[in-house]
């Protein structure tokens, strides 16, 4: 299926490890230009090289989301490098599991806020875009109680509900606003890998959760995103894509 992304252009925020890397592959892959942004310079720089092979516009930035400046300041020069922009996927997360103030405070600012500031800043682009969507990150810790700490599922669902939200003020604009909740996703230095070394009861207790006996690899997330994002699913806003292999039990109505 030809995904309509060629010639395109696509910002990713956390974009170097996990979903949101191989979202960024992917986009390039497809023929989308690409740009990123993270905490670290090696890895921002290794990105940018990789998805350069893709014979694609790609940057990168280092940056911290939760600084709206610089979070804007990274989605304008974007912008100017591509000459447009048509797509933003809000990938960053603080993944703040503890029950404390503190994972309040940095989810509210990197899970949330971050989104916010990028969905304003992005508007002008979008407005002129013939293909412009907006995907959040959210997780199925937003759709029920799990083990997870009560800040990153608050926020996860506050997600679900603005990218809803969004869907219904934009349409007339043809700007589709769409989240992906992945269920428990596993990869080398992401979290889950850390449970695994550090918590294997937690790992393994994991695994047992969900019927099909293993965790998401991030490609399988990625396509669902990319897909959702791009032209061939034109007339799909306002959903929530579940993408957790049964973990869930609750039905979607």
């Amino acid at each position: 299926m030809d995904l309509g992304l060629r010639g395109k252009s696509a910002l990713v925020t956390g974009a170097t490890r996990g979903i949101g890397r191989c979202c960024a592959e992917i986009f390039a892959a497809e023929g989308a230009n690409i740009a990123i942004c993270a905490r670290h310079h090696d890895e921002v720089d290794e990105t940018v090289a990789a998805l350069k092979r893709e014979n694609v516009m790609a940057r990168g930035q280092v940056l911290d989301v939760s600084e709206k400046a610089a979070l804007e300041e990274f989605e304008a020069s974007s912008a100017e490098a591509f000459g447009g922009l048509d797509i933003i996927v809000a990938n960053a997360s603080a993944l703040a599991m503890a029950d404390d103030e503190e994972a309040w405070r940095s989810s509210y600012e990197i899970d949330l806020m971050h989104t916010v500031s990028l969905v304003n800043s992005a508007m002008p682009w979008l407005e002129r875009s013939s293909a412009a969507s907006i995907t959040a990150i959210s997780s199925v810790s937003g759709r029920e109680i799990d083990p997870s700490g009560p800040a990153y599922g608050a926020f996860k669902a506050a997600l679900v509900h603005y990218m809803h939200g969004l869907a219904v003020k934009l349409a007339d604009k043809s700007i589709r606003a769409n989240t992906v909740s992945p269920g428990t996703t596993y990869f080398r230095g992401g979290i889950w890998h850390r449970i695994e070394r550090e918590t294997p009861d937690v790992f393994a207790s994991a695994l047992v959760r969900n019927p099909t006996g293993r965790m998401a690899r991030p490609e399988e997330i990625a396509r669902g995103v990319v897909f959702l994002a791009s032209p061939a699913s034109s007339f799909t806003t306002g959903t929530n894509l579940i993408i957790d292999g049964a973990l869930t039990r609750g039905v979607q109505l």
